[in-house]
């Protein structure tokens, strides 16, 4: 029979904590590291200067204008805007169906966009009023710039049209224009205007070969369409 000493029996400490488990001290300490990361990343962003607008390249509207003149004999129009106008866009393109277009877009100081189309009569097929007028329906004719513009309206999108296939700004020597955006009152050159009474310009017949189609559109009001058309301008030969 075995015999157990009673002295190498020693009883713990009363009150002694227990031994602290590592794991929720490691995620404390990560806790706190991410913050501090944190914390010094936002400060350095806040620190790093950021673009406030970027601005882009001016629109070289005149010396395209001036070779697509040359090159198809066109007598195209762009317009004469005031003060604050910036052109964004400016191409002269053939369409899946071939057609070949003259096209410049703005963009008024209020934020309107506006544009103007051009094309021969001979290749302004239905297909091609249609995508520039959004499938436009008719809704009556205006007058402006001593033409006769018919009004569409889109089902589609806010967008109204006007579409003429002979108009000849003031000093042409040949018909035809399209125009495509929408402006303020008052944003384009000055003079009132009005449906069905707008200020009458000089027109003259050009040949067949030389006319060309007219369309604006835009969501803006037609006043401020025919208003734009009045701004029409062609571009010289150079």
């Amino acid at each position: 029979m075995s015999t157990t000493d009673v002295s190498e029996i020693v009883p713990a400490p009363a009150g002694q904590p227990p031994t602290p488990r590592r794991g929720l001290g490691n995620l404390r300490s990560m806790v706190i590291s991410m913050v501090v990361i944190m914390v010094a990343v936002l400060a350095w962003v806040a620190m790093v200067p950021r673009v406030q607008k970027i601005s882009q390249p001016a629109v070289d509207v005149a010396s395209v204008a001036a070779q697509v003149r040359g090159e198809t004999g066109w007598a195209i129009s762009q317009p004469r805007l005031p003060v604050g106008w910036k052109a964004t866009n400016v191409r002269f393109t053939s369409a899946t169906d071939g057609v070949r277009t003259w096209h410049v877009g703005y963009l008024s100081p209020d934020g309107h966009y506006l544009s103007i189309d051009q094309t021969a009569v001979a290749g302004a097929t239905g297909a091609w009023v249609s995508g520039r007028t959004s499938n436009g329906q008719a809704e009556g004719t205006l007058t402006a710039a001593g033409t006769t513009w018919q009004k569409l309206s889109s089902p589609d999108t806010i967008q109204r049209s006007l579409l003429s296939k002979g108009f000849v700004p003031k000093g042409s020597a040949s018909k035809g224009s399209m125009a495509t955006g929408s402006a303020s009152k008052g944003s384009l050159s000055k003079g009132s205007a009005s449906e069905g009474s707008m200020a009458t310009g000089s027109a003259s017949k050009g040949s067949r070969a030389d006319e060309l189609t007219t369309v604006l559109s835009g969501t803006a009001p037609y006043l401020q369409l025919a208003q734009f058309a009045e701004a029409l301008q062609t571009v010289p030969e150079s």
